[in-house]
């Protein structure tokens, strides 16, 4: 979803010293395709010794009941250290520690904010109806730098592209500002390795 290169992505992972472990999916895969290759890749965990997943999510309930029921399934249970937190004190706490981090992707209305940096200043420029660490799907990022890297991930940005994507079935889905269209979309800025 955040349209990252596979580059990059593993350069995080070398950085930060932790395995790096990736799931391929088909593009635009449907629930069912989704979760058996996510069960799949769950149950080589569980064989391999591991025992708990660690999720970044903060207050959407529905989310963290898909993925404590497929965990379960496959033995796992789920850990949210961020839970239930303040995402207002989570992004200033994120930036006080050092922490950089570049906007990957953004719903179609936030266009103006792909490929940016998060700041204070970015922060204070969002819409009310914006989170603040885009809990509700309204931008993704990638971390580039901070105390658990071993050094700065370089990149630089390139192209912006829009992409379109079947609109969501269901009309409190925040990706959408226009429920009567049919195509939603989000824009994504290629993060180019320097």
């Amino acid at each position: 979803m955040h349209g990252v290169r596979t580059e990059l992505l593993i350069k995080q992972a070398e950085s930060i010293g932790i395995p790096l472990n990736q799931i391929r999916l088909p593009e635009m895969p449907d629930m069912t395709t989704y979760d058996n290759i996510m069960r799949k890749h769950l149950e080589h965990f569980k064989n391999e010794g591991i025992t708990h997943s660690i999720f970044g999510d903060i207050f959407l309930e529905d989310l963290k009941n898909y993925r404590d029921a497929r965990l379960a399934e496959a033995g796992l249970t789920g850990i949210y250290p961020l839970w239930k937190r303040d995402t207002n004190e989570l992004i200033n706490e994120f930036l006080s520690l050092g922490f950089d981090t570049v906007i990957a992707c953004t719903q179609e209305r936030l266009e103006r904010i792909v490929g940016k940096e998060i700041s204070h200043e970015l922060i204070l420029s969002l819409p009310d109806d914006v989170d603040v660490c885009g809990e509700n799907g309204e931008f993704h990022t990638f971390a580039f730098k901070g105390p658990i890297f071993k050094k700065e991930i370089k990149y630089k940005t390139g192209e912006k592209v829009f992409k379109e994507y079947k609109a969501p079935q269901n009309t409190n889905d925040t990706c959408i500002t226009d429920t009567t269209k049919k195509l939603s979309g989000f824009w994504y800025c290629d993060l180019i390795p320097a």
